[in-house]
């Protein structure tokens, strides 16, 4: 059984929401504002948050810059992952993971099938690794983001999670760009 260990000191990270979307504003971002509120109720910081439109170049400058800012442990997407001819989130952010985390895909649409049944296959949710930093592409509904932030991320981005977490392995995430930098 999993569960948290209390002797543990919980670590707080540094989190971006990025919304990806040609309509919204902030004030009507309610995907972005339940990603935010769940980060920030669980003792993690919101670092940024911003909106771009359905863009390849536009999401991934955004997720780049942030993948790149050391003061960003986490980059978490919301928006862009249906099938729409709008929806190219996957397409923008994919070609930059240097480790893809399909486990992450695999669990969010166990969740959601269980609340939505198989219109769970109309999300291309993914994750990764980009510049060492944790990538989560979400879709775009409050429902999704809360089920991949409860039944997942909440868990997996705390230090006391057992048996083991992303927090405790995030330093040596860059291993591969350390060796090659001193040989």
């Amino acid at each position: 059984m999993v569960a948290a260990d209390k002797t543990r000191a919980f670590v707080p990270l540094a989190i971006a929401v990025l919304t990806v979307s040609d309509t919204r504003t902030l004030e009507e971002d309610r995907s972005g504002d339940t990603l935010a509120q769940r980060l920030t109720d669980g003792g993690h910081r919101l670092a940024a948050r911003t909106i771009v439109a359905d863009e390849v170049e536009a999401i991934r400058g955004q997720v780049e810059a942030w993948t790149r800012d050391p003061a960003i442990d986490v980059v978490i997407t919301t928006g862009g992952t249906g099938f729409t001819g709008r929806d190219v989130t996957p397409e923008a952010i994919e070609p930059l993971f240097e480790k893809r985390m399909d486990g992450f895909s695999a669990v969010f649409h166990r969740i959601s099938f269980d609340k939505i049944g198989t219109s769970t296959l109309q999300s291309r949710a993914t994750a990764g690794l980009i510049h060492a930093t944790y990538v989560f592409v979400l879709p775009g509904s409050p429902g999704a983001c809360r089920d991949a932030w409860d039944g997942i991320l909440a868990a997996q981005l705390d230090y006391r999670h057992r048996p083991c977490n992303f927090v405790e392995i995030m330093p040596r995430l860059d291993e591969h760009l350390r060796r090659g930098a001193s040989g």
